[in-house]
């Protein structure tokens, strides 16, 4: 194994870098430098920029990894950065050039969790506390699904409206895990954006957050990109 091989991994909306813990120490017990960015969730393109300068200081060829909104954080931040030589999309955005997350939610019917997204009044949304265990994080134990609700880092309708300009998965390998019991992003709608960009697709039984509950089938696909890059 190729320990200068970087993994990089980015969070999605109403969670931070922590979400990814089980995941990393996986990663890491395979020799891999695993970095978990904390993305400010004010817009699409401060998270772009954030994730971009993370990966400037790590030059080394990279597996770049999203979550749900995080998707749409590295099909922007991989354009402009050459050692992304793999994208992983966990239950994730895969978006189009002029597409938002606001733009792809009207395509279809709103999804179960989407009920339990309250805004408040400074342009930020958030997830009830009280729906999060159920909506969110179904799988989690009630302990975890109560922390990760209590330090839930809310996303601003800004990024919820940003447009996706050119994105990288029309250029670069992409992987997709496919959670068919996620109540956020309904699990046609995945298959659909997995479809559209060509991706090597597995699929688990896991709600929304499936580093909390199939920590192991999340590190197994980004393992699976990390192969590609080493045979």
């Amino acid at each position: 194994m190729n320990k200068k091989l970087n993994i990089m991994l980015v969070h999605g909306a109403w969670a931070d870098g922590t979400c990814w813990s089980k995941v990393v120490l996986l990663l890491q017990a395979k020799g891999y430098t695993v970095t978990a960015a904390q993305i400010p969730l004010t817009s699409l393109e401060n998270d772009i920029d954030v994730t971009r300068r993370l990966l400037v200081d790590q030059p080394e060829p990279t597996v770049l990894v999203g979550h749900s909104y995080g998707g749409a954080v590295i099909t922007g931040a991989a354009t402009a950065t050459p050692q992304v030589k793999a994208l992983v999309y966990i239950t994730a955005f895969g978006l189009d050039e002029g597409e938002s997350l606001e733009s792809l939610s009207k395509e279809g019917p709103p999804s179960p969790g989407s009920t339990a997204i309250e805004p408040d009044t400074q342009g930020f949304l958030w997830i009830n506390r009280d729906k999060f265990h159920d909506a969110f994080a179904g799988g989690a134990s009630d302990e975890e699904a109560a922390v990760m609700a209590a330090v839930q880092k809310p996303l601003s309708f800004e990024a919820f409206s940003g447009k996706e300009t050119a994105p990288a998965w029309k250029t670069i390998p992409s992987w997709y895990l496919v959670c068919t019991d996620d109540r956020m992003i309904p699990p046609p709608a995945q298959t659909f954006l997995a479809k559209r960009m060509g991706a090597t697709v597995r699929s688990v039984a896991s709600s929304h957050c499936p580093f909390m509950s199939h920590p192991q089938d999340v590190a197994d696909i980004i393992l699976l990109a990390a192969d590609s890059l080493i045979q």
